[in-house]
């Protein structure tokens, strides 16, 4: 599984976000790869990807993917990104 991560510069709070994401899935048992990323990028990897999780802001930019988008409001609350992603993975199964 893939996930990428993104941030406006793909610098800062990506890679936040990405330690964390990292926690969650480790939590949740899923052997994933996760990227920090700005948008353009997210943007460009999006094919090889399963899912990206984001700000609201951001969310919005990148509206239009052909892979699910999910908005994490607290980049720090592993459990807030451990729902995102099981939120994602119940969507896929049906």
């Amino acid at each position: 599984m893939k996930v990428i991560c993104v941030c406006g510069m793909g610098l800062g709070t990506s890679i936040l976000l990405k330690m964390n994401t990292d926690k969650a899935m480790k939590q949740l048992g899923i052997d994933a790869d996760v990227d920090a990323a700005d948008i353009g990028t997210a943007k460009g990897a999006a094919g090889q990807a399963d899912f990206v999780l984001t700000s609201a802001e951001l969310a919005e930019e990148l509206e239009g993917l052909p892979i699910p988008i999910r908005v994490i409001n607290n980049f720090m609350d592993v459990d807030e990104i451990s729902a995102a992603i099981t939120d994602v993975l119940n969507l896929e199964q049906l």
